[in-house]
């Protein structure tokens, strides 16, 4: 029985594993998407996300604390390429952010072996996400008064212009009928002759 394990060893020995998650955790940085099975995206989410907060802390402290968080990431990530983006690039982007830095999107089942399949991926690489909730920051009292009061100004104008435009249209309407019958009329006249 799995009574209060709380690790997925992922039918791997412990040294596998941790290589496999190290890399998997490198291309996840190098490459801010990846496709996985879902129980190892949820495996990964609990492996990288420290280390992110890790990166985030260095840019907050000073030199010696820098230097230790950057040797325990490249302790567990084992890729210099990886920690120099995970310190630069990715602790930029989350600076603000205060935790919750990836997101895993489930995409069904493979076709071979019918395993759950998901995209994990990290939440500020993600400009379709992130472009919608930038506009949605504003306060809804500040926006109800203000779409109000402008929609109650509008609406009367629209209304006028609507009305001034519409006996326009009909009374062209009858001109074009009028010719039409005058076309068909000439060419039943020309077919009799």
């Amino acid at each position: 029985m799995r009574h209060g394990k709380k690790i997925n060893h992922l039918g791997r020995t412990a040294s596998h594993r941790k290589s496999m998650l190290a890399n998997m955790a490198c291309s996840l940085i190098e490459h801010k998407r990846i496709n996985t099975t879902t129980a190892k995206a949820k495996a990964l989410k609990q492996f990288v996300e420290p280390l992110i907060t890790k990166a985030k802390a260095e840019n907050n402290s000073t030199i010696e604390k820098s230097t230790h968080n950057r040797r325990v990431a490249f302790s567990y990530l084992r890729s210099k390429e990886a920690v120099a983006q995970l310190f630069s690039e990715v602790s930029e982007k989350v600076a603000d952010r205060q935790g919750g830095y990836t997101r895993i999107i489930k995409l069904g089942n493979r076709l071979g072996d019918s395993a759950d399949m998901a995209f994990i991926e990290l939440v500020d690489f993600n400009e379709t996400y992130n472009a919608t909730e930038k506009k949605t920051k504003s306060t809804r009292r500040s926006r109800r008064s203000k779409s109000a009061a402008e929609t109650k100004e509008t609406t009367p104008a629209v209304e006028e212009i609507a009305v001034a435009e519409a006996p326009v249209a009909e009374e062209a309407a009858p001109e074009a009928d009028a010719k039409e019958v005058d076309a068909t009329e000439e060419s039943t006249d020309e077919e009799t002759k």
